[in-house]
């Protein structure tokens, strides 16, 4: 049974107050798609899970700044995807990054997509693909059409302008577009 929105206000309520049991539940409801969320972008399960966990911990310290004004997973997830960002960031100015190692295993780990999905050869073909896709393309790619951010708030995230943002997104469809053409022939 899903919790109702009711609930999950009722949960913050007692988040709120220290509740330990509340904060499991809400850990359990919301974890495996946190987790999907950072593994998309650090493509490293330890990596994705351990900013899962921090990403919690820092939601449950910050729960009082919560207003409600999105969803409480909206807003959790924000937090994510932005610790998530910058864990890659920082691990992307130390070492110098191999696609090539991204690509053996990304598509068989869980990337939250249903398993009827995975099964379906064109979604492991994109999701593929955006891997050989530059960085900043690669990232805004997931972040509008897998994580569901509209420009403005990817802007937000990346600190870009919105201009920039909608032709960085347009840009990186286009180089997707054109790698998969490139397979097809």
């Amino acid at each position: 049974m899903q919790p109702t929105i009711t609930h999950i206000n009722d949960l913050i309520k007692d988040c709120r107050k220290g509740d330990q049991k509340a904060q499991l539940q809400v850990y359990n409801r919301y974890y495996k798609a946190m987790y999907n969320t950072a593994l998309r972008i650090v493509h490293h399960s330890a990596e994705a899970e351990d900013i899962m966990q921090e990403s919690f911990l820092s939601a449950f310290a910050k729960i009082n700044s919560y207003k409600g004004d999105a969803t409480f997973g909206a807003w959790l997830k924000r937090i994510v995807v932005n610790n998530s960002i910058n864990a890659h960031q920082k691990k992307s100015r130390y070492e110098e990054v191999n696609y090539k190692d991204y690509l053996q295993n990304e598509i068989e780990e869980n990337t939250g997509i249903t398993n009827d999905d995975i099964q379906n050869q064109k979604i492991k073909l994109v999701l593929h693909k955006m891997q050989e896709l530059k960085e900043n393309y690669r990232i805004c790619l997931t972040l509008h059409l897998i994580e569901g951010y509209d420009y403005e708030e990817i802007g937000e995230i990346l600190n870009i302008s919105y201009a920039n943002c909608r032709t960085t997104i347009s840009r990186a469809k286009e180089s997707l577009r054109k790698k998969m053409m490139k397979d097809e022939k």
